[in-house]
Order: structure tokens, then C-alpha cells, then sequence
């Protein structure tokens, strides 16, 4: 039975017993204490908490989790994964104990044939939680399982809560014995090995106040409401209806695992250490690609950060297996796709955007790969001349947290070495980092309370505030909440900086790239609340950040509320045209050109884009020609609401990684440009009056960012160019149509002039090799000749000169060093003959000696060797020590 088989089965199990079937939630987790959502349960926690209705008493879901605190792990054993999806049911205050366990008793033993998953009843245990008699006899006399096949544990492993105070209770769980040849016998307490856990019931019946650890927390009393929490491992059920021993065999990951072996020759089960890094391909390509297509984007903190580092141990992985080429992510993320695709069609749909983000940082990670290595080559040198054998872990983990070196990487190439890494301090250093990190996630965490406060404002709007900012851009409402410093408050003063809540409001909140709207709160007791920024930390909630300006506001007033009129228009026509470039690089480029973000701001925006690559100047100008004309079409702007399916099926655009409702909003501009979109918009597009777009950036691996500038800005801005180019025409003596060749001719002979500047400055330098040569001095029979060039000489220059001299005194056993200060910083360079180096004279050698007296280092070959330092007062004596020091050989 394959892996969307399984799901479907599930859902459709428990659709047909009155559970609405829950679409998975992004990973992009919206509760401010996890980067990823990493259980099934985290979608539906404000509904177990009480925060919030859910839509329905009974639910079910497919839930897609990405959890990374074992990703060492990964691979090493065929537990440990980074993505698994979690099957679940639901019951907010409907079912409980009596209902969840004949349910999953019988969807697990149904026969196939009839919908359910056809296992043997005998190969069925479960535990309950030691105290549970009332699960336990369900189990027993309810659904019939011999109390032999009951066991009982302890809070440790079968009572459930969520770490902070909030709803627990004790759980039950089910497995399935593999039989003897996985493990003794004795049911899960005696090996969990052959006894595999296959689904855990949580029943929250408590209301818990303070949690001290998984074993160690208080009961204030039972909940208002009883629930059902249920979770089944889709990956594990896999593979024991599949008959495979891991998930790693499993149908999904087994395709990629393949393909993997395929493109670098590596064969699955022969050897260990391959068979750990194929699995780890097989999880990180599937994670990564799942992580894209939620929006997710490489980075360097945050669940960017964990998106890069599953990227790159997969390339890594792949290197160790032998695949040295670019492009290996490329097959393997297509495989992933494909074999995802049937359960999660929003993969094959944004395939190409998928592509061309992890392609980007295939490509840079392999770039990191050759500038560690030259940063790796660089720490081996110098272990090597302080006479160690041992690369010091604070090289490592500089490699590691600097460059992005994987360790493993730097055990391997050290090895090749000859040399060893002191894995121990690194060890501490990594230790430190982590530390560090749950510190700063720590007094990040919020816990339940400041979402409890939002969720009291929200109750105080009577559930959800009223936006009525597309019709209105004022508006009479009420007063429903305040918030001064986090803490809900009756009235503030005047200064206050406060957080207001009306029941209805004209003011945008930030989002979907669009700023938020600004203006003044006028309350009916005289206080005015000036508008400064507005969020929505909720849905539904609408909160106004400012300041009271005059009077004192109080949780009740009446209210008058008024946006900033010509921000909102100026800010409106930067989303419309944002639309509009949208669509013109589209069409320019190709359906891999998807937003990535956007920020619409007064008469400016910026648009963020997929591509592998620079986008050309034609191309930009051929997309801002194209819009540009559009606006003067004068094409009609229309909003409405429906269904996401219905939206989907007219083209319009889904933004990439948002996450959409049922009911949609659509923005048409004429007939070209379709898209999703909450903001607000002009009327027409000829309101727009012009866009410039000024130019193209790289933001990171694979995206790209126009930023353009729209309406009474553009016209501003190509006034000012329009009077740059009069003063260089006038200048240049040149109609403005003739200023890009005659500028080129200028420019160009301008280089030309630099070179010969050059040129006469390296002939005037060389002119005194034979002076020097002919002026050498003996120094233990052998010609040394010590010199300093002029201030400014380039270190070409000065390694001319010195394989110049050396060339004139070939015959004779000689040493040339000669000196500058190029910029600031003295350089260094010495060039010996074939006879000094006989006599054990080696210029690199000299260098070092020289180097050490001008504060710094350097290095080179036996012949010629560079080096230099900061101490530009110390050329001489640097001259001097290494005289001595060929005088000494």
C-alpha cells in the first residue's frame, strides 16, 4: 500500500464518521515559539487551548512536520528522520475515550478489501497510562484485546502535555509486533525494537498550571471540555504495510534513495557508511523540497538557516558517495516532487520555482566547498609551521560556522593530511553555540500569555474586527481594547505608546508586501491616538500602534478613525504596478519567475523573484516598455471574493509559501494580470502614470530583486536624469542621442592612459635591475642584494623586479629581496638562484623571516616567495634579518 494510499485511507475513514477534513497547514508554524511546525497537533493547539473555534467539533488531517534536533542522527540509524507527515483525529469537546479507541481499533483491523488497513488482531498490543483503568477497560471489554496484550506505564512514557501550562493527559498507545526475529517477546515494556509503536491517543481531560518537566507538573483541576488528540506516523505505517524493515524503504524515500545511488554509483546495502549518507540524501532532498514549497528560502538564521544546513549535508552526502558534478539536487529534487507530487499537488504545480531555489544553492554551496578548501589549505599551512599535528577546533569551527564547512568534511580532508582536529574543542565551541541559541530562543518564547491577551482583544471585537479600508478610508467605530507595554489596559494618558483595538477600522495592516497604512484615532472624549504602524498578530485581529497624542483614551469611547489619504494612494498604485511587473517578468522569463516577496512603500516598491541568473538590461526594459504601455491602456482594476479552487482554475496567481483560506480575494488588472491579494489597489491602471524600474539585484541564492519606482517618483526621478544628461551633453559638446559613444571614447582612452602609465612605471622600476645586480653585495659567498622600491610600486611589480635581478646573478648563488609599501602595508618579496637554494637557502624561508619583523606572514615556493605585514616602519630591519640570516647558512 503506498503512502498516499495510506493517507487517503485514513482521511477518508474518518470522514465518513463526521470529521471535517483539515487541508495540512503550512510548516511555517504561526505560533511565535516554534520555527516549524513539528507535530500534528500544532495547527489545532489555539483550539485545545480555548483561543480560538475551531470550525468544526471533529477533525482530521495529514500534517506535514519537519523536526531537527536529531539531525545527526539522520541516517545513522532508520528512525531518525527531518520531514515525516502525522495522520491525526480530532474532537474538541465530542468524543473521548470511548469513541477514539474503537475507532482506531477499527480502521487498524478492517481487512483492505473494505477500506481499513488490514492488520491481524493478534499482532495488536497497547499501553495506557498506569492509573488509566478507564482506558484499560475499554481496550479490554469494549473492543477485546486480552488483558495480557494491556500494559501499563508511567508518566514518562504514556502521559502527554505541551510543555507549559495548559491541557494534559494521559495517553494510550498501539503496536504492532514484528515478530521474533526483530526482538524478545514481552510486549512494548520489553523491547520496542520487534514491538513497534504505531499510533498514540491522547486524552487531555486536565487543566495543568505549572510544568516543571516531562514528569513533573501540577493539576489545577479537570477541563471545561474534554479532547482527543491522535497521531500516526504516515512513514512508519508505510513500511509496515510495505514490508520494509525502515521508513527509509518506504515507497517515497526509497524512489529518491534510488536515484541518489543511480547518479553516483553507490550501491544500497553493501557498504555502511554509503548506506547512511544515501539516507540521508533521501530525507534532506525530500525536507528541503517540502521546506521550499512552503515559501521556506536559504538562509543564515532561523528556519532559513535549517533549510540551508539540510541542503547542504545533501550535498555533502553527495560528494562523499562520489557525485562531484552540479546538478545531482536538480535530479533528485525532480524525483522528490514526483513521488510527493499525488498527495501534495502545489509541488508539481511550483515545480520550477522549487528547482530553481535549490538549484542556486546547490550551485553556492559548491563555491563555499572551494573557498573552504582554500581557507582549509591556508590552517594546514600554518598548523604545519607551528610544528602540530593537530588542526586546533577553533579552526574547525570557524570552517564550520564561518564558510559553512561541514565537520565531517574537515575530519576527511585532515586525514588526507596526515593531520588530526582537535574534535573536542570544537565539540565545546558547537556546545557554546547552542547554548547560546536556546538562550536567545528562550527570551524569545512567549509561552501562552501574550496570545491569550491577543485573544481577549479579539473576544473584545466581538471575534473578529471589521476592515472596511477597501470602501472607506474613514470610519465611526469603538474602542474595544488597549494594550500598554503588552499588558491589557482601561485608559492611557497622553505620551502613552499604545496598542488599540477597534471593532472596525479603514487602516491596512502590514501584509501580502504592502506597508500599513498611518493616520490619527479621534476618541469621543477628546483624546487623538496618532496611527503609526498596524499589524495583525491574529487573524481577524487588527491592532494600531501609536501614540496619544492629547486627552486620555478609554477602553469604550467612541471613535473616528482616519488613514493618511495620499499615503494610501501613493502606497496602492506601488502594489498595482507591483502586480504589473509581476506579470510582465512572467511573461518575459517563464512561470520560474515567481514572487518571493515584495514591499509596496509611497511612490516605490521592490519585487522579489526566482531566477537562476542576472536578469539582462534588454529584458528590463522590454518589461517596464510592456507595462508602461498597459498603464496607458487605461485597463480596469476589480476585486472580488471566491473560492480558492474557483480562483485557481481562472489562472489567478497563488503567491508563493502564503497561506490562503477557503474564500479567496482576486485582483484583475484588465486581462493581464490575475492574482490573490488582500491589499488595497487603484481603480484603473492609467493611475499609475509611470513606472521606472531602476535596476536588479541578487538577495540570495536564487532570487533576485527589481526595484522600480512608481506615479510622481518615477516622473521626479527621470526629470532629474533628464537635466544630468543636458549638462553632459553640453559638457561632452555632444547631441544627448551621442553621449553613450563619445562617453565610451573617453572612457576609453582613459584606460588606455593608465596603461601606459603602467607601463612606464614598470619600465622605470625594471630600469634599475642591472644597477642592483651589478651592485650585490657578498655575504658568506653568496651576492645579496637588498632593495627598496619606491612608495606605490605594485607587488607585481616588485616580483618583476626581483625574478629580473635573480635572472642577471643565475650563475652565481644569490638572494634578492626586494621591499615596498604599495598601500600602507609593506610587501615583501625574495627570488634565489638554483646555487643558494643548493647551499639550503630557500625564499620561502626568507620570507618568513622578513614577514616576522613586519608584524605579519607569507609564504611561497623554494625559488620565489611573497609575504608582508603593518609594520611599514620596519623595513629595514626586516632587510637586515634576513641578510643576517643568509650570512648564517
Amino acid at each position: 500500500m503506498e503512502s498516499a494510499e495510506v493517507a487517503r485511507r485514513f482521511l477518508a475513514f474518518f470522514e465518513r464518521r463526521g470529521h471535517t477534513v483539515v487541508p495540512s497547514a503550512s510548516l511555517v508554524a504561526e505560533d511565535p515559539t516554534l520555527l516549524l511546525v513539528n507535530a500534528g497537533m500544532v495547527p489545532f493547539k489555539p483550539y485545545f487551548l480555548g483561543q480560538r473555534t475551531p470550525p468544526a467539533q471533529r477533525m482530521t488531517s495529514v500534517q506535514k512536520c519537519v523536526r531537527t534536533p536529531d539531525i545527526d542522527e539522520v541516517g545513522k540509524t532508520t528512525r531518525h528522520a527531518t520531514f515525516f507527515q502525522m495522520l491525526g483525529n480530532f474532537s474538541i469537546g465530542d468524543y473521548f475515550k470511548e469513541g477514539a479507541i474503537p475507532y482506531a481499533w477499527e480502521l487498524l483491523t478492517t481487512p483492505q478489501s473494505d477500506g481499513g488497513f488490514g492488520f491481524p488482531e493478534d499482532k495488536l498490543w497497547v499501553t495506557v497510562y498506569e492509573d488509566d483503568d478507564e482506558a484499560a477497560d475499554i481496550w479490554h471489554t469494549k473492543v477485546g484485546i486480552p488483558l495480557e496484550r494491556i500494559q501499563r506505564r508511567g508518566l514518562a512514557d504514556n502521559y502527554w502535555h505541551m510543555g507549559v501550562p495548559g491541557p494534559g493527559g494521559p495517553c494510550s498507545e498501539i503496536y504492532y509486533d514484528r515478530g521474533p526475529e526483530y526482538g524478545r517477546e514481552g510486549g512494548p515494556v520489553a523491547d520496542e525494537d520487534r514491538y513497534l509503536e504505531v499510533w498514540n491517543l491522547v486524552f487531555m481531560q486536565s487543566q495543568l498550571s505549572a510544568v516543571r518537566s516531562k514528569v513533573d507538573f501540577d493539576v489545577e483541576g479537570d477541563l471545561p471540555a474534554k479532547n482527543i488528540d491522535t497521531g500516526m506516523g504516515l512513514e512508519r505505517m508505510a513500511a509496515i504495510l510495505q514490508g520494509v524493515d525502515n521508513i527509509y524503504e518506504t515507497d517515497t524515500l526509497r524512489r529518491i534513495l534510488d536515484r541518489a545511488a543511480e547518479l553516483t554509483g553507490a550501491v544500497y546495502g553493501r557498504d555502511a557508511r554509503a548506506d547512511v549518507s544515501l539516507r540521508v540524501v533521501a530525507d534532506h532532498v525530500r525536507s528541503g523540497t517540502m521546506m521550499v514549497a512552503d515559501g521556506i528560502r536559504p538562509g543564515n538564521e532561523g528556519r532559513g538557516y535549517v533549510l540551508r544546513r539540510i541542503l547542504r549535508r545533501s550535498i555533502r552526502n553527495l560528494r562523499l558517495l562520489g557525485g562531484q558534478d552540479a546538478g545531482l539536487m536538480h535530479e533528485l529534487t525532480a524525483v522528490a516532487i514526483a513521488t510527493m507530487g499525488e498527495q501534495y499537488p502545489e509541488l508539481v504545480n511550483d515545480a520550477a520555482t522549487i528547482h530553481t531555489v535549490i538549484d542556486a544553492e546547490e550551485e553556492s554551496f559548491l563555491a563555499t566547498l572551494r573557498t573552504g578548501t582554500a581557507i582549509f589549505d591556508t590552517a594546514v599551512q600554518e598548523t604545519r609551521r607551528a610544528g602540530g599535528t593537530t588542526l586546533p577546533g577553533e579552526q574547525a569551527f570557524k570552517l564550520h560556522d564561518t564558510y559553512g564547512f561541514p565537520i565531517d568534511l574537515t575530519l576527511e580532508m585532515a586525514a588526507e593530511q596526515g593531520l588530526t582536529v582537535d574534535e573536542e574543542g570544537f565539540r565545546r565551541l558547537m556546545a557554546e553555540q547552542r547554548e547560546r541559541a536556546k538562550r536567545d530562543a528562550a527570551a524569545k518564547k512567549t509561552g501562552n500569555l501574550d496570545v491569550s491577551v491577543l485573544d481577549e482583544l479579539l473576544t473584545g471585537a466581538g471575534g473578529r474586527v471589521d476592515f472596511v479600508g477597501y470602501e472607506h478610508v474613514t470610519g465611526e467605530a469603538r474602542l474595544v481594547g488597549l494594550l500598554v507595554n503588552g499588558a491589557s489596559v482601561q485608559a492611557a494618558g497622553e505620551g502613552a505608546e499604545v496598542e488599540a483595538v477597534l471593532d472596525r477600522t479603514p487602516f491596512y495592516a502590514e501584509g501580502g508586501g504592502q506597508l500599513a497604512d498611518q493616520g490619527v484615532i479621534r476618541l469621543g472624549g477628546g483624546a487623538v491616538i496618532e496611527v503609526r504602524d498596524v499589524q495583525s498578530p491574529l487573524a481577524g485581529l487588527i491592532v494600531h500602534r501609536g501614540v496619544v497624542r492629547n486627552g486620555e483614551a478609554q477602553v469604550g469611547d467612541s471613535a473616528y478613525a482616519e488613514i493618511d489619504v495620499e499615503r494610501r494612494r501613493a502606497i496602492s498604485r506601488s502594489h498595482s504596478a507591483t502586480h504589473m511587473v509581476h506579470a510582465g517578468f512572467r511573461r518575459a522569463l517563464g512561470e520560474s519567475a515567481a514572487q518571493a516577496g515584495s514591499e509596496n512603500s509611497p511612490g516605490r516598491f521592490r519585487f522579489d523573484f526566482t531566477a537562476a541568473g542576472a536578469v539582462p538590461p534588454s529584458v528590463l526594459r522590454d518589461v517596464e516598455e510592456e507595462v508602461n504601455a498597459v498603464l496607458a491602456d487605461d485597463l480596469d482594476v476589480r476585486a472580488f471574493h471566491t473560492s480558492l479552487d474557483e480562483a485557481r482554475a481562472m489562472g489567478a496567481l497563488a503567491l508563493f509559501g502564503e497561506k490562503y483560506g477557503d474564500e479567496v480575494r482576486v485582483v484583475e488588472i484588465g486581462d493581464y494580470s490575475r492574482e490573490l491579494c488582500g491589499g488595497t489597489h487603484v481603480h484603473r491602471s492609467g493611475q499609475l502614470g509611470l513606472v521606472k524600474i531602476l535596476g536588479e539585484s541578487s538577495i540570495g541564492a536564487g532570487v533576485r530583486r527589481v526595484e522600480a519606482l512608481v506615479g510622481i517618483d518615477a516622473f521626479r526621478y527621470l526629470a532629474r536624469e533628464s537635466v544630468l544628461v543636458a549638462q553632459l551633453a553640453e559638457q561632452m559638446k555632444a547631441r544627448k542621442e551621442e553621449l553613450p559613444e563619445r562617453i565610451s571614447g573617453v572612457v576609453a582612452r582613459l584606460r588606455e592612459a593608465e596603461k601606459e602609465l603602467e607601463r612606464l612605471r614598470s619600465a622605470q622600476v625594471l630600469a634599475v635591475a642591472g644597477s642592483l645586480a651589478d651592485g650585490a653585495k657578498d655575504v658568506g659567498g653568496v651576492a645579496f642584494v637588498g632593495h627598496r622600491a619606491p612608495d606605490g610600486t605594485g607587488a607585481d611589480d616588485l616580483r618583476r623586479l626581483a625574478v629580473d635581478v635573480r635572472g642577471r646573478l643565475a650563475a652565481r648563488p644569490a638572494v634578492v629581496m626586494i621591499t615596498g609599501v604599495p598601500k600602507d602595508r609593506p610587501v615583501v618579496v625574495v627570488a634565489v638562484t638554483e646555487g643558494a637554494r643548493e647551499r639550503g637557502l630557500k625564499a620561502g624561508a626568507l620570507v618568513g623571516v622578513a614577514a616576522k619583523a613586519l608584524g605579519g606572514g607569507g609564504g611561497g615556493k623554494d625559488d620565489l616567495a611573497q609575504g608582508g605585514g603593518s609594520n611599514a616602519g620596519a623595513v629595514g630591519e626586516a632587510m637586515a634579518a634576513v641578510e643576517r640570516a643568509v650570512g648564517a647558512a
